[in-house]
């Protein structure tokens, strides 16, 4: 399929996305780390043994404020997750700002603070950045571009093609919380139960983890495209077959009847504060208790099993149903809830 024009599902996350980045950006600039297809590129380092992660993203979230967070946390957190999922330390972010004329000072000042905030939190400094300013009408009040580095330890090796037949999945809690408020947010909508954003830095979970079981195969934070995506990610990098159980995948009341009344799949819609775990299944349960002892992994689940996967079919995501039946888990296709992140 040859795309015309850059459409909104190009961002998606899901098989557009992927489209573009295979059929455009690798094909000029490919090179051995991109293809990878990891959040972060490992990289030498200075130090013998030592690498470093390198990751970059960029917010466009409407609107700007909403429960849970604002697009300065999401900033934050964002870069410091894809970096960490590399088993990387985080170190140092880059914040570079797109304002548009007439974007209030105050709400400025406002997301700066937050960003001063969530940057301490997650032990990271912002050491550099950049400031652009286009005319009035031509931009959404404010981006924010960032990029982060950080330090992989010597002997650690994380990657979505290190899956393995019997390795558990694991989600550090409940999914689509971040999607569902943003939509409820732009759309007036409102629900029995108060939702917010799930936006958290979540280095610290993914060192806990790593110290309580050091066989991890993998991390990767579900953002756009959801959890769906995630896994139909690490199903084809690692060449497996991936078998999630609906029961097992924690998602709150309000998110999944908010699902049922738009006509969206809650495996499909993203999250900015969560992170899915591939390990031995023999390490599940420490994963499980390393990511409950802190305030961001209370809700931790295992929700499948990693299988091998039959050729002639390729790699499959399955969902088996409460019915007991299995059925296709598919990546997100298009865009299902833009400007999310």
């Amino acid at each position: 399929m040859k795309d015309e024009t850059v459409l909104l599902g190009h961002g998606s996350g899901g098989s557009m996305m992927k489209r573009i980045i295979d059929d455009v950006f690798a094909k000029a600039y490919g090179s051995e780390e991109l293809a990878q297809g990891d959040d972060a590129a490992t990289l030498p380092a200075p130090a013998p043994g030592e690498r470093l992660a390198f990751s970059t993203d960029t917010f466009v979230v409407t609107p700007h404020f909403f429960p849970g967070g604002d697009i300065g946390r999401l900033a934050v957190c964002g870069t410091v997750n894809d970096v960490a999922t590399s088993g990387a330390v985080p170190k140092y972010l880059s914040i570079g700002m797109v304002l548009e004329e007439g974007f209030p000072m105050s709400d400025l000042e406002r997301i700066c603070a937050t960003i001063a905030r969530t940057a301490e939190e997650a032990g990271v400094h912002v050491v550099t950045g950049d400031t652009k300013v286009v005319n009035r009408g031509h931009g959404d009040g404010i981006y924010i571009n960032t990029a982060g580095i950080g330090l992989i330890p010597e002997g650690r090796d994380l990657s979505g093609a290190s899956c393995k037949p019997g390795d558990a999945v694991i989600v550090s809690g409940t999914i689509g919380d971040h999607g569902i408020t943003i939509m409820s947010q732009r759309e007036d909508l409102s629900f029995s139960t108060a939702l917010k954003s799930d936006a958290a830095p979540l280095n610290h979970l993914i060192a806990r983890v790593l110290d309580a079981a050091p066989d991890v195969r993998c991390f990767r934070d579900p953002t756009r495209g959801g959890l769906a995506s995630t896994l139909n990610e690490f199903a084809e990098q690692s060449g497996v077959d991936i078998v999630i159980s609906e029961d097992d995948v924690p998602i709150k009341d309000a998110v999944r009847g908010a699902c049922d009344m738009l006509g969206y799949d809650p495996f499909q819609v993203a999250n900015e504060g969560k992170m899915v775990c591939v390990a031995p299944a023999d390490q599940a349960q420490a994963v499980i208790d390393a990511m409950r002892a802190g305030r961001y992994g209370e809700d931790a689940a295992v929700i499948g099993t990693i299988e091998e996967s039959r050729p002639e079919r390729g790699h499959k995501v399955l969902l088996e149903t409460g019915f007991g039946s299995r059925r296709i888990l598919d990546m997100l296709v298009g865009e299902q809830l833009p400007r999310i992140c």
